[in-house]
């Protein structure tokens, strides 16, 4: 089983088109590690939100992904290029199942180079049968050469 692990430097934007509301956009530059093993791509980076910290797994390959997320905030979302997917967010109250509706997915890195890269996906994310808004996200990474 081949594992290589680097330190990575990432570039995150994400819009959020509500269905009722204004559009949101946000950009942030975070630290985290790239680790390939037997075939996959895993990106693992934290991030404070409202004084809370979030650990972030994504998982990508070029038809799948998965954005697991744990800590402040608990959730599993899985997109397929292929079907709509079934994940949860995990809340005081329970666990809210969700569902993602994938537009565009893709996953690419340079030629020779593993650990530079790029990850979009563009999905609806519907919840109790109803979308909540269309979200864009597109993660730049690239290794922290010392």
């Amino acid at each position: 089983m081949n594992t290589a692990q680097k330190n990575v430097k990432i570039k995150l934007n994400s819009t959020i088109h509500p269905v009722d509301g204004e559009l949101e956009s946000y950009e942030l530059w975070l630290q985290g590690s790239l680790i390939q093993k037997s075939g996959k791509t895993f990106l693992r980076y934290e991030e404070v939100l409202d004084e809370k910290t979030i650990q972030t797994t994504v998982k990508m390959d070029k038809e799948n992904a998965l954005i697991l997320r744990s800590g402040g905030v608990k959730m599993r979302l899985p997109f397929s290029s292929i079907q709509d997917e079934h994940g949860h967010y995990d809340t005081q109250f329970g666990a809210l199942p969700i569902v993602t509706k994938t537009h565009q997915l893709s996953h690419e890195h340079h030629e020779n180079d593993l650990f530079n890269g790029q990850f979009n996906v563009n999905y609806d994310l519907i919840i109790g049968g109803q979308s909540v808004g269309n979200y864009k996200l597109e993660i730049n990474y690239s290794e922290v050469r010392v």
